[in-house]
């Protein structure tokens, strides 16, 4: 019988991630540098911070800075990727609303300079971060890529930023069409997780860190409105297969889960997981937001194209996320108090 020989194993990647240092981005660079991949970050810290990677020490390259000055960086070493995620953006609707001009510059000029450095150095796969808020508030409660995005009035900020994540959209788009780069968009619905932070808007790190401290828990509104929360870990897994798939190449993709709860649900979740004393506090709107504020009464996404492309489980449940999300923060005071684990 002839002798087998095992199969060889993948080669190793150079991966560059812009918005490395934040959520997703930090838990995108545990997925590589765990496969044995070269990685560099550039982040500026502005929503992200450098102790989301410290386990990682010298095994990635970081360069903390602004995006165009952090790519001219990398350019001067090597400007040579196999594949590249631009994670960087503006985050959260708290964000957004207190800076406005700053998140739009933002989210449409380091876009632009990502499309250009690619385009410019072997045109690699792309992946191009976009958000679930690009659909606007188009009347239906299932939401898929090609459908009709409707926004409100100019004059409502929170609007902005949807906007600049259809313009990020069109860019990438765009240089596929007009220049053959490989571009992927992947539409985000609510990713939650560990190292998530509510201080920019997000509900349920507010929730967790509430519940953990015995405060009531604020609900918005009716608290009727629902959302699809996929954890952070099982999203990362979905995007380096996308950029591995040419089928996915020039097109946007829903990434997420479609399993749907209203946030009084989520709230009392939080609260039985959690073992929490704390209650629940209805908040209106109007104390919670500027006047004009919108919001949306449901939003679940249409995981089809997904499904068509790739294969996608998920391997973490809601409740494993909030407990694991509990245990970092949890984590976080012990080292903030100087207590040894």
């Amino acid at each position: 019988m002839a002798p087998t020989h095992p199969e060889p194993l993948p080669k190793p990647k150079r991966v560059l991630i812009t918005g490395g240092a934040g959520f997703i981005g930090s838990h995108l660079v545990d997925l590589h540098i765990g496969q044995g991949d070269s990685v560099v970050v550039v982040d500026n810290c502005s929503t992200g911070t450098g102790s989301n990677l410290k386990q990682h020490g010298d095994a990635i390259e970081f360069v903390e800075s602004d995006l165009s000055e952090g790519l001219q960086r990398v350019c001067q070493k090597d400007g040579r990727f196999d594949m590249i995620y631009h994670l960087a953006a503006a985050v959260g609707v708290d964000l957004v609303l207190e800076d406005p001009i700053g998140s739009i510059r933002t989210n449409i000029m380091q876009t632009d300079a990502l499309l250009e450095f690619a385009l410019k150095n072997g045109s690699p796969p792309t992946f191009i971060a976009s958000s679930s808020e690009v659909y606007g508030k188009p009347g239906v409660s299932v939401f898929s890529e090609d459908d009709d995005a409707i926004y409100g009035a100019t004059s409502v900020t929170r609007w902005s930023y949807a906007h600049t994540k259809a313009i990020d959209e069109y860019l990438g788009l765009a240089y596929g069409q007009q220049h053959g780069l490989p571009v992927v968009v992947g539409r985000f619905f609510n990713t939650v997780g560990p190292r998530q932070l509510g201080i920019y808007g997000m509900v349920l790190p507010r929730f967790v860190q509430s519940a953990m401290s015995g405060e009531p828990l604020r609900v918005f509104g009716d608290g009727k409105q629902s959302r699809c929360f996929c954890d952070v870990r099982d999203v990362v897994g979905v995007l380096p297969r996308l950029l591995g798939c040419r089928e996915a190449f020039g097109r946007v993709v829903n990434i997420g889960s479609d399993r749907s709860i209203t946030i009084l649900e989520l709230a009392q979740t939080v609260i039985d997981v959690l073992g929490s004393s704390s209650g629940i506090e209805r908040v209106e709107y109007s104390q919670a937001y500027p006047a004009g504020f919108e919001d949306l009464r449901h939003r679940k996404p249409d995981l089809t194209r997904l499904g068509t492309l790739i294969d996608f489980e998920y391997r973490y449940s809601l409740e494993q996320t909030i407990r694991d999300m509990a245990m970092q923060i949890e984590s976080m005071k012990v080292v903030e108090n100087g207590v040894p684990k």
